[in-house]
C-alpha cells in the first residue's frame, strides 16, 4: 500500500522544481518552505485518517465515509474524484518511472510512449492473472527504494555536515539565469504541483478490509511508516537538491535526467549503486500503478453494488479479479498517456485534483460522524475538520493554480463521470419498476403459440428445429425465404414442396399429428427480417389471443475459422427480430454443433 505514496516522491518535488525554473538558481531557496508546506498538510492528514480507520475499521475508503454521512451526490463526487485519481495515478507512476529508465539509458528517451504503453499492459496481464500471491515482487523492490534512497539522503546529508559545502561527484546540468522574481503566484503554482507527493496517503484507508487481525493496529503502523518514510524522502531531496543545485529539466528533451537521478550522480556519481538505486525508483514507480489496479477495481464494485456502474464491474472474473474495472481502467490510462505523450510534467496538473477533492470530502464526512456519535468527541471531530479545511485550502490552490494547464479537464471529467453515474442508476431504476413483481401468476392467456420455423433448406439441421416446435405447440409453420440470392436463384420451389409433402406432412400424418405448414415468402431486398415480421404482425391481428413462436436454427461455430465460412444469418435475424418484434414474440435458437453433432455415437 505504500508504492503510491512513496513513489510520489520522486515525481511531486520534480513537478514544484519544474514550476520554479523561471527562478533559476534562486528557485532552489523556495523548494524548503514549499516541502515544509507539504509535509505539514501530510502530518494533518496522517492524524486525520487515524479517526478515518479507528472509525471504519472495515471499509474506511472515501466513497464509504461520504455515502454514509453526507448523501448520494457528496458520495459520487467522492467516488468520480477517486476513479480519475485512479486511472491518473497509473499513467503518472507508469510515465514518471519510464523517465527514470529514460535518465538511467539515454539512448532509450525516442521511446518513452512505446515503454509506457509496455509497462501498462504488463500491469495490466499481471492483474488479470491474479498478484495476490505475489507479495514479494512488489515487497522487494520497495524495500530496496527505501534502503537506497534514504541511504543517499543520509549520506548526502553527512557530506553537508562534514565538508560544509559538498562539491558533487558529477555536476547537475547548469540551472538557467533568473527569468523572474518569486511572486505568491509563483509558489502557490510550486505548491499546487508538489502536493501531488501526497496522492497515495488514502491508500490504507481504501483497503484498510486487508489487514490481518489486529485490524487497526496493522493499519495505523502501516499509515505511521509510509507517511514517516515520505516525509523524510520529501525533506532529505529538498535539502539535498538545494545543496548540490540540482534542478528539473524538460522531459521532452535529449539528455533528460530526473531530480532523483541527478540527486544520486552528485552524492555518490554512476556506479553500481546509482543503477541499484534507479532500477528500484523504476519498479517502484510502475508497480505503483498496481495500487490503481487493486483500487479501481474495488471502488467501481462499490460503485456497481450501489446500481451506478455496469453490474460487470461487480462480477468477479475466473481467477476472482473485478476483469471489467482493469480492463476500463487500463485503456483509460493508455488514452491519457498518448494523448500526453507519456510526459509526466503534462499529466502533474491533472493528478492532485482528484486527490484533494477525496480528502476533502472524507474529512467533511468524518465531522459529520463524529457530530452524530451519542458520545461526543471534540477532539476527534476537531482533528477531521482541521483536515477537511486544510486539504480544502489546498484544493482551491491548485485548482486556481493549476486551472490553465489542464486542470480544467479534471474539473469537466468530474461532473460527467457523476452524470453518467447518475444515468446508470436511473436506467436500473426504471428497469426495476418495468419486471416489479406481478403479484399471482395470470393464467388466463397459456395456449400453445404458433411456432414459425425459419428453414433456409431442408437438412438435419431443420427436421430438429421442426421436431422441437412440435413439442411446444401443434401450430407449426416452416417459414422458407425466397429470392434471398436475387430473382435469378428461384428454381427449386416445386422441389422442395414436394420434399416437404413426402418427408414431413406425410410422417406427420401417419403419427397422427396435425402437419406442419410450408410457406414460401419473398424477400426480394435480401432482408430476412421484414418478411417475418410482416407474417408476425398479420397472425396477431388473425389470432391476437395467441403468442408467436420463432425457431432459428443455427450452427455453432467451434473452430475460429468457421466463422468466416459461414454468413451467420440466424444471428443477425434474432438480433433483428428482438429489436422490432412485439411483446407476444419469442425468439428461440435450436443450435447445431459443427464437428460434434454429425459423428456417430460409439
Amino acid at each position: 500500500m505504500g508504492l503510491d505514496g512513496l513513489g510520489s516522491s520522486s515525481y511531486g518535488p520534480e513537478a514544484a522544481l519544474t514550476i520554479l525554473i523561471p527562478l533559476g538558481a534562486a528557485g532552489l531557496t523556495y523548494l524548503g518552505p514549499v516541502m515544509g508546506c507539504i509535509i505539514a498538510l501530510l502530518a494533518i492528514l496522517y492524524f486525520s485518517y487515524r479517526q478515518t480507520l479507528a472509525a471504519y475499521p472495515t471499509s474506511g475508503g472515501a466513497y464509504a465515509v461520504a455515502k454514509e454521512n453526507l448523501g448520494e451526490y457528496p458520495s459520487l463526487l467522492t467516488a468520480s474524484a477517486l476513479m480519475i485519481d485512479y486511472v491518473l495515478n497509473v499513467a503518472v507512476g507508469v510515465s514518471a518511472g519510464v523517465g527514470a529508465l529514460v535518465s538511467a539509458v539515454p539512448d532509450l528517451h525516442p521511446y518513452i510512449l512505446p515503454l509506457c504503453l509496455a509497462i501498462v499492459a504488463f500491469v495490466t496481464i499481471a492483474n488479470l492473472r491474479g498478484t495476490g500471491e505475489a507479495g514479494w515482487l512488489f515487497a522487494l523492490p520497495t524495500y530496496v527504494f527505501i534502503a537506497c534512497f534514504l541511504g543517499v539522503i543520509g549520506y548526502g546529508l553527512f557530506r553537508i555536515v562534514t565538508e560544509g559545502d559538498p562539491q558533487p561527484v558529477v555536476t547537475p546540468p547548469a540551472l538557467a539565469a533568473p527569468a523572474g522574481a518569486a511572486g505568491l503566484w509563483l509558489l502557490m503554482h510550486a505548491f499546487a504541483s508538489g502536493c501531488t507527493a501526497m496522492t497515495g496517503v488514502e491508500a490504507v484507508s481504501n483497503g484498510v478490509s486487508s489487514f490481518r487481525e489486529p485490524v487497526i493496529k496493522n493499519a495505523y503502523m502501516t499509515l505511521t511508516i509510509i507517511v514517516v518514510v515520505l516525509g523524510l524522502l520529501l525533506a532529505g531531496i529538498a535539502t539535498l537538491a538545494t545543496s548540490f543545485d540540482i534542478g528539473a529539466m524538460d522531459q521532452t528533451r535529449d539528455g533528460y535526467q530526473s531530480v532523483l537521478s541527478q540527486l544520486l550522480g552528485a552524492v555518490t556519481g554512476y556506479n553500481g549503486f546509482y543503477y541499484v538505486a534507479m532500477t528500484s525508483l523504476l519498479c517502484i514507480l510502475c508497480l505503483s500503478a498496481n495500487t490503481s489496479f487493486v483500487g479501481f477495481p474495488r471502488i467501481c464494485r462499490m460503485i456497481a453494488a450501489d446500481g451506478y456502474l455496469p453490474k460487470a464491474f461487480a462480477q468477479p472474473g475466473r481467477r476472482l479479479v473485478f476483469t471489467a474495472g482493469i480492463l476500463f481502467l487500463s485503456a483509460l490510462a493508455c488514452l491519457l498517456l498518448v494523448a500526453f505523450g507519456g510526459i509526466t510534467e503534462k499529466l502533474i496538473p491533472l493528478f492532485a485534483i482528484g486527490a484533494f477533492l477525496t480528502f476533502t470530502v472524507s474529512q467533511t464526512g468524518m465531522v459529520v460522524h463524529w457530530r452524530r456519535q451519542e458520545k461526543k468527541r471534540p477532539g476527534k471531530l476537531t482533528m477531521n475538520a482541521v483536515g477537511a479545511v486544510a486539504t480544502g485550502i489546498a484544493l482551491v490552490v491548485i485548482m486556481l493554480a493549476k486551472f490553465t494547464e489542464g486542470a480544467w479537464i479534471t474539473l469537466i471529467a468530474v461532473p460527467l463521470t457523476i452524470g453518467v453515474l447518475k444515468a446508470v442508476k436511473n436506467y436500473y431504476n426504471s428497469l426495476d419498476k418495468e419486471l416489479r413483481q406481478p403479484g399471482p401468476i395470470e393464467l388466463d392467456e397459456v395456449e400453445p403459440p404458433t411456432v414459425l420455423v425459419v428453414m433456409e433448406e431442408w437438412n438435419r439441421l431443420s427436421e430438429r428445429a421442426v421436431k422441437f416446435a412440435l413439442t411446444i405447440s401443434p401450430d407449426v409453420v416452416a417459414v422458407h425465404l425466397v429470392r434471398l440470392g436475387g430473382p435469378e436463384a428461384d428454381e427449386g420451389e416445386k422441389a422442395l414442396r414436394d420434399q416437404w409433402c413426402r418427408d414431413v406432412e406425410e410422417p406427420a400424418a401417419a403419427k397422427g399429428l396435425q402437419p406442419p405448414r410450408l410457406m414460401l415468402i419473398p424477400a426480394p431486398y435480401r432482408e430476412l427480417h421484414e418478411p417475418l415480421l410482416r407474417l408476425i404482425e398479420k397472425l396477431d391481428a388473425d389470432a391476437p389471443e395467441r403468442h408467436v413462436a420463432v425457431l432459428i436454427p443455427q450452427t455453432v461455430k467451434e473452430k475460429w475459422w468457421q466463422n468466416i465460412l459461414h454468413m451467420n444469418r440466424g444471428g443477425r435475424l434474432r438480433a433483428q427480430l428482438l429489436k422490432f418484434g412485439g411483446p407476444r414474440l419469442t425468439v428461440v435458437t435450436v443450435p447445431w454443433r459443427l464437428s460434434r453433432e454429425g459423428k456417430p455415437s460409439a
